[in-house]
């Protein structure tokens, strides 16, 4: 934008603000097509746009403080709409913030950087550091308030666009009539509510996180996750990369269960970053002594025979039993969570990372229980589960295998998919159809969109299933 103005101004023409902006955007997507996918183009066009706009809208120019605020406001109010559609937060401290940043970095530590590049010594630079560390420490603690931040659903297309009316229809200059009417246009983005699935309807998110499991079992009142995905560095996991940001867009506050089925990074390397964002009403594990009381306050064992009922739905634990606490050479695939999901008469089993060993136990303890509609393949479609006997017994209609794309173990394994082939099953796949989204009702349909194929776009890499090859979505 300034490379625009000094081109203006370097050819003694008058040029309107909105047109600098314009041709500034313009620039930029001729270099960088791709830079309208980054959520900072449109924040910080949005911002720019919204500073110009309050700013030459006015008869009457504001200066110093006034003309402060009058920004801050716009901007604060002005992009709300655009945040709350990408993060689902806004920040409610960052007026506060920007008042402490802005004067402090733009009258102190800039010049005084510049100054010391030039400066013999290291005195000059030092205190720039130390302001701009200084600085740092009261936006860290800002961040720590308790009402630092808001955070909600994720709002409708409609009620985005209607809300960005109201933001113009609210900043327009004093004087302009019934400027409080954009009020009512930003109410839709805050009260409209994603749909939560019927009384008797389960919604089930198989989601993408990679080589690992999470999943997220909703029903009309309730909501339970089902692992918590993998470890992705030191400070990005599944659970705050994937996780937390799809239960927010969803609606969901809170979690009624965590169910951690056993202890292994790509299960339930996620698990402190969900306790850390949502309440937890129950989290269930094989864990034993790894999870402490003081993020789990209410942390109970899987145990088999577990039941529960939520909105005409059934839940089950199958495995493990007591005694499989007590071996001390179980290994902890093989203590995993098996959990049974009743909708109506139609059946899902989720099975996390249990191997042949524990499906044959399966077999002799609830055998009768195991059939099923819907299987979550055992351990990622490893040679060490889905035995042919198992296969059998749970003859599911449709199986859902959660593996990472092009992941170091080859999973799911082509024997493996072969069996379920010849078993009849139709066969979903995270690292090819992206995130699985199940519907199962009670009058015995169960639809599976594949996120991958419903959300499509050119620039994706042509991922075909194999075993969904016909399927048009």
């Amino acid at each position: 934008m300034i490379a625009v103005v000094a081109a203006a101004l370097w050819g003694g023409r008058l040029v309107a603000t909105s047109a600098v902006l314009c041709s500034a955007l313009f620039a930029v997507v001729v270099f960088d097509p791709w830079a309208a996918l980054s959520a900072g183009f449109w924040l910080s066009f949005g911002a720019v746009a919204l500073i110009l706009f309050v700013s030459s809208c006015c008869i009457e120019p504001a200066h110093g403080l006034q003309s402060w605020a009058r920004v801050q406001w716009a901007v604060t109010l002005g992009l709300t709409p655009l945040l709350l559609a990408m993060f689902q937060q806004v920040s409610l401290v960052s007026p506060l913030a920007n008042a402490v940043a802005i004067p402090l970095v733009s009258l102190a530590v800039v010049p005084l950087t510049l100054f010391g590049v030039i400066a013999p010594g290291s005195l000059i630079l030092q205190l720039a550091h130390a302001l701009m560390a200084l600085c740092g420490a009261a936006l860290d603690r800002m961040s720590g308030f308790p009402a630092a931040v808001w955070q909600q659903h994720a709002p409708p297309w409609w009620t985005v666009i209607a809300a960005s009316a109201g933001v113009g229809w609210l900043l327009m200059p004093r004087g302009f009539p019934a400027r409080w009417i954009g009020c009512i246009a930003l109410l839709p983005m805050f009260f409209v509510l994603p749909a939560a699935p019927p009384d008797g309807v389960l919604r089930l998110a198989v989601l993408d996180v990679g080589q690992g499991l999470a999943i997220v079992v909703q029903t009309h009142n309730h909501a339970l996750l089902y692992d918590a995905g993998p470890v992705y560095g030191p400070q990005a996991d599944a659970g705050n990369r994937v996780i937390v940001p799809y239960l927010r867009a969803a609606g969901i506050r809170a979690l009624d269960e965590l169910i951690i089925t056993h202890g292994d990074k790509d299960h339930a390397g996620g698990m402190q970053s969900v306790l850390q964002a949502l309440p937890v009403g129950v989290l269930r594990s094989s864990l034993g002594e790894v999870v402490p009381q003081a993020t789990a306050p209410d942390a109970q064992a899987c145990l088999a025979g577990t039941r529960w009922h939520w909105d005409g739905i059934d839940f089950e634990m199958l495995h493990p039993a007591a005694m499989h606490y007590t071996r001390e050479k179980q290994r902890s695939n093989d203590r995993s969570c098996v959990l049974r999901i009743g909708v109506g008469g139609q059946f899902i089993l989720l099975t996390a990372d249990i191997e042949q060993k524990t499906e044959r136990e399966l077999l002799q303890s609830v055998g009768e229980k195991l059939a099923s509609h819907v299987l979550l393949a055992p351990h990622q479609g490893s040679r060490t589960s889905s035995s042919p006997e198992f296969v059998a017994k749970v003859a599911p209609q449709i199986v859902l295998v959660a593996a990472g794309y092009r992941n170091r173990f080859g999973h799911p394994k082509d024997d493996v998919l072969a069996r379920y082939r010849d078993a009849g099953s139709r066969i979903y796949r995270t690292d090819l159809d992206g995130a699985l989204i199940l519907t199962a009702q009670a009058k015995g349909l169960i639809e599976v969109r594949r996120q991958r194929a419903f959300e499509r776009r050119y620039w994706h890499a042509a991922l075909e299933n194999p075993d969904l090859a016909e399927d048009e979505d």
